[in-house]
C-alpha cells in the first residue's frame, strides 16, 4: 500500500496545467539511452513559400546588379578606347592653321623677290609654332652656359674647356630638348666642356 501511495503522490492530475519543462517533449537517443529534446517542426508552406519570394527577389536584385555592372565596365573600356583613338584631336585641330601658313610661305618661295619678306614670314610661322607649343604645355630646355645634368641633357661629344670655370657646363646644343606639363618628352643634345 505503500507503493500505492508513493505512485499516487508523483503522479498529477489531468486538468492540472503542466510547465514549460514538462511540455516539451523528449525522445530517447537509441545508442545513448539519454532523452534528447524533440526536432523543431519543419517551416510551414506559408513560411517556405515566403524564404521562395525572399530567395527570388534577392536573385533578380543580384542578377540586375551584375548586368548593370557589366554595362558599365563595356561602356567605360569604350569611352578609354575614344579617347586613345582620337585624344589628339584637340592638338592636330590647333596645328593646321599653322601648317596652312607654312604652305603659304612656301607657295610664296617660288614667286618672291624680296628676301627680307621671306624672313619675315617665316619668322611669323616659327613664333606661331612657338606659342602652339606652349599652350599645349611643350616648353624648351635651357642649355646655354648651364651645368651638364643627364637627367636633361644627352651629350654628344666632350670638348677641352676654353676656360678654367666653363668645366662641366654645356658649351652648345645641336638638338633642343622639350618639356611636357614638366616632364622630359625630349633630351637636348649637347656639346660639353671637359
Amino acid at each position: 500500500m505503500s507503493k500505492n501511495k508513493k505512485n499516487k503522490t508523483n503522479e498529477k492530475p489531468l486538468n492540472e496545467p503542466q510547465n514549460a519543462s514538462t511540455q516539451e517533449q523528449k525522445r530517447e537517443n537509441p545508442k545513448t539511452g539519454k532523452q534528447q529534446p524533440a526536432a523543431e517542426p519543419d517551416p510551414t508552406a506559408k513560411e517556405l513559400e515566403e524564404l521562395k519570394e525572399k530567395y527570388a527577389q534577392l536573385n533578380d536584385s543580384y542578377l540586375r546588379s551584375r548586368a548593370e555592372f557589366e554595362n558599365f565596365r563595356k561602356r567605360s573600356l569604350s569611352e578609354k578606347a575614344e579617347l586613345i583613338k582620337n585624344g589628339g584631336e584637340k592638338v592636330l585641330v590647333d596645328l593646321l592653321p599653322v601648317i596652312d601658313d607654312f604652305e603659304r610661305g612656301l607657295a610664296a618661295m617660288d614667286k618672291a623677290e624680296d628676301v627680307a619678306a621671306l624672313k619675315e614670314g617665316m619668322n611669323i610661322i616659327y613664333s606661331k609654332i612657338q606659342s602652339f607649343l606652349k599652350r599645349n604645355g611643350v616648353e624648351p630646355i635651357e642649355t646655354k652656359d648651364q651645368p651638364f645634368n643627364t637627367d636633361l641633357h644627352e651629350a654628344i661629344a666632350m670638348i677641352p674647356a676654353p676656360q678654367e670655370d666653363m668645366k662641366g657646363k654645356v658649351i652648345d646644343c645641336t638638338q633642343k630638348g622639350y618639356y611636357l606639363n614638366e616632364k622630359v618628352i625630349r633630351f637636348a643634345k649637347v656639346v660639353v666642356a671637359n
